[in-house]
C-alpha cells in the first residue's frame, strides 16, 4: 500500500473538495455525517457493480443474488439503491429523500449496516442543488479504479476525518485520534492476537490501525477480535462504517453509551487496550459511581476522569493483557484529588511499563502536552519502568501541526542521508528494554526501578529520569569560552546603547520625549 500513498493523496483531496461544495453555511459537525455517508455509500456501490458487472459477464444469471456477494464481504446493494439509480436523479428536487430511501433499502438487505447508516440528506436545510452538485463530482470519481483494496476508502475516509478534526477544532478531538500518535502505539504494542478493546473508540482508527498492522506483518485479520465503544451517536456510527467497508466485524455494544456509567462490555477482558480518551474530563459520574469494583487503587476526583480511564482499562485487562493510552501530562505528576496516591499505588502494583513524553502540537484540536502510558499486566522487566523523552521528535508538516516521522517522506533526513523514522526508533527502544539490552541515553530514555520512582513521590515525567542531554565538547577552554563570550556580551551591549540613543533622538526630532 505504501507505494500507493503518495499518488492516491491527489484521488482523497480530490473527494475532500467535493465535500466543501456541500457545505455552505452549515457547521463542520453537520455535514460531516452527510460527506462520509456519501463516500460510504458511494464506494459500497462501486464495489457491488463492479462484481455484479463480472457475473454478468459469467452468464450465469447470479447477478441478483445476494449470497454472491456476500460470501466476498461485499455489500448487497439492491435495484433502486445503487450510485447509477441516485446519480440519475441528481437534479432532481427530491434528490435527498432518493438518498434516504437508497440508505433504508442498504440497511434492509445488509443486518450488519441496521440503524447505522445516515439518512437525513431530505432536511431542507440542506441545499438540495448543491446536493446534486456533489452526487455528479462523486459520479465522476470512481472509487474502485484507484485499487481494489478495502483501505481505499479508508485513507479517502481518514484523510477527510483528519479535515473535519481540524475544521471542527476543540471537538474534533472526540473522533480523531492523528495518525502517527495511534502507530507508536501500535508498534509499541504490536497486537497481533488477541482481543482488541478501545472503551472511547471514536471513528475506529486505534481498530483500523490495528488491522494494518497485522496485515503489513502477513498476519491474518481473523486472529483479532474487536471491541469498543463511545458515547456519541452520530461518532459511533462513523465507526461502525469506517470498520464495515474494511470487512471487519466488530463488538462496539448495542448503542452509543457512557464507558463509565453504562459499560458495554462488563465482563470482556482484553488482550490489548489502546486508547485516547478525553483530556482532563470533569462531570464524568464519580458521583454514581463511588463503590465501582473498577477502583481498584483509589477513587478518582470527580473533576478529572484522567485516572478513572486508567482504572476502566486496567480493570479490563486480560492477565497478560497490555495497554497504551494518551493522558494529558498532569498525569504524570498530579497530587490533587487523591490521583498522586492512586498513581502510587498503579506503580507499586508493577504495572507501568512505560511512559513516553510527547512533542507539543501533533493535535488539531488541543495544545496540551500528553504522554502515552503503556501498562502491562506481566511486565517482562519485574520491578522497571522505561521512560523516554520524546518531545524533540517530530517535524512540522504545517504552521500549527506536527508529525512524527515514519521512514516514507523523502522530505526527512538524517544527518547520514537515511530517511527520519522516530516511531522505528521509539518502538526500538521499547523493544530492547523488554529484551533487557537497552543503555540509557542522556536526554531521551532511561530504565528506572520501582525504588528509584518512589524517591521521587511517584512522579513519572520523564525528564525527571532521562537527564539533559549531554552536549559535545568543542574543545574550547573553559577560562578561553569565558572570556570570548563576555567580550561579544559588551560589544551587543554597546551597540544597544547606540541604538536606544538614535530612536531617542528620532522621537525627540517629531516632538516625542522618551
Amino acid at each position: 500500500m505504501a507505494e500507493k500513498n503518495t499518488a492516491d493523496i491527489g484521488f482523497e483531496k480530490q473527494i475532500w473538495n467535493a465535500a466543501c461544495v456541500l457545505r455552505g453555511n452549515m457547521d463542520a459537525s453537520e455535514y460531516k455525517g452527510v460527506v462520509l455517508g456519501l463516500i460510504f455509500l458511494k464506494y459500497i456501490s462501486d464495489r457491488f457493480e463492479d462484481k455484479y458487472n463480472q457475473l454478468v459477464a459469467d452468464g450465469d444469471g447470479f447477478e441478483e443474488d445476494r449470497d454472491e456477494y456476500t460470501s466476498e464481504g461485499i455489500f448487497f446493494v439492491p435495484a433502486g439503491a445503487r450510485w447509477s439509480d441516485v446519480s440519475a436523479k441528481a437534479h432532481d428536487p427530491e434528490i435527498g429523500q432518493v438518498i434516504d430511501d437508497a440508505m433504508r433499502a442498504i440497511e434492509k438487505e445488509n443486518a450488519r449496516l441496521k440503524d447505522i447508516l445516515p439518512k437525513n440528506f431530505a432536511r431542507p436545510e440542506l441545499d438540495k442543488r448543491r446536493l446534486g452538485e456533489v452526487v455528479d463530482l462523486f459520479t465522476n470519481i470512481k472509487m474502485i479504479e484507484h485499487g481494489s483494496e478495502k483501505d481505499i476508502l479508508g485513507r479517502t475516509y481518514e484523510y477527510c476525518l483528519s479535515m473535519f478534526a481540524e475544521q471542527e477544532g476543540k471537538r474534533g478531538g472526540e473522533f480523531f485520534t492523528p495518525s502517527c500518535v495511534v502507530r507508536t502505539l501500535m508498534e509499541v504494542l504490536q497486537p497481533f492476537k488477541g482481543r482488541v478493546y478501545d472503551p472511547c473508540c471514536g471513528s475506529g482508527g486505534m481498530f483500523v490501525q490495528s488491522a494494518k498492522f497485522v496485515e503489513n506483518h502477513s498476519g491474518n485479520i481473523n486472529d483479532i477480535s474487536i471491541y469498543g465503544q463511545d458515547s456519541n451517536p452520530t461518532t459511533w456510527k462513523l465507526a461502525q462504517m469506517n470498520l464495515a467497508i474494511r470487512g471487519i466485524e466488530p463488538d462496539l455494544g448495542k448503542y452509543a453509551a457512557d464507558t463509565f456509567l453504562d459499560d458495554q462490555h462488563p465482563t470482556m477482558r482484553a488482550d490489548y487496550i489502546m486508547a485516547n480518551p478525553p483530556f482532563n474530563l470533569s462531570n464524568w459520574g464519580a458521583e454514581q459511581l463511588k463503590d465501582d469494583v473498577r477502583w481498584q487503587y483509589g477513587m478518582p476526583p470527580a473533576s478529572n476522569a484522567n485516572f478513572a480511564w486508567l482504572q476502566h482499562m486496567i480493570y479490563h485487562l486480560a492477565p497478560g493483557g497490555r495497554m497504551g493510552m494518551v493522558l494529558a501530562n498532569g498525569s504524570l505528576s498530579s497530587q490533587s484529588g487523591g490521583e498522586g496516591d492512586i498513581r502510587k499505588n498503579i506503580v507499586n502494583a508493577d504495572l507501568v511499563d512505560c511512559i513516553i513524553a510527547m512533542p507539543t502540537q501533533l493535535f488539531y484540536t488541543t495544545q496540551i502536552p500528553v504522554s502515552l502510558w503503556f501498562i502491562s499486566k506481566h511486565k517482562k522487566q519485574a520491578g522497571k519502568t522505561l521512560f523516554i523523552d520524546a518531545r524533540k521528535m517530530g517535524v512540522m508538516v504545517s504552521r500549527k501541526l506536527r508529525e512524527l516521522t515514519d521512514g516514507t517522506k523523502e522530505e526527512y533526513k538524517n544527518e547520514d542521508g537515511t530517511l527520519k523514522n522516530d516511531i522505528k526508533k521509539i518502538a526500538d527502544t521499547y523493544n530492547a528494554y523488554v529484551k533487557g539490552t537497552l543503555d540509557d541515553v542522556k536526554g531521551f530514555c532511561a530504565v528506572v526501578d520501582t525504588e528509584k520512582i518512589a524517591e521521587q513521590d511517584y512522579i513519572l515525567t520523564p525528564g525527571r529520569y532521562v537527564g539533559v542531554e549531554e552536549q559535545e565538547d568543542d574543545g574550547e577552554p573553559f577560562e578561553e569560552k569565558m572570556a570570548r563570550l563576555t567580550s561579544e556580551l559588551s560589544d551587543l551591549f554597546k551597540q544597544s546603547h547606540k541604538l536606544e540613543a538614535e530612536i531617542k533622538d528620532k522621537l525627540g526630532a517629531i516632538g516625542y520625549e522618551v
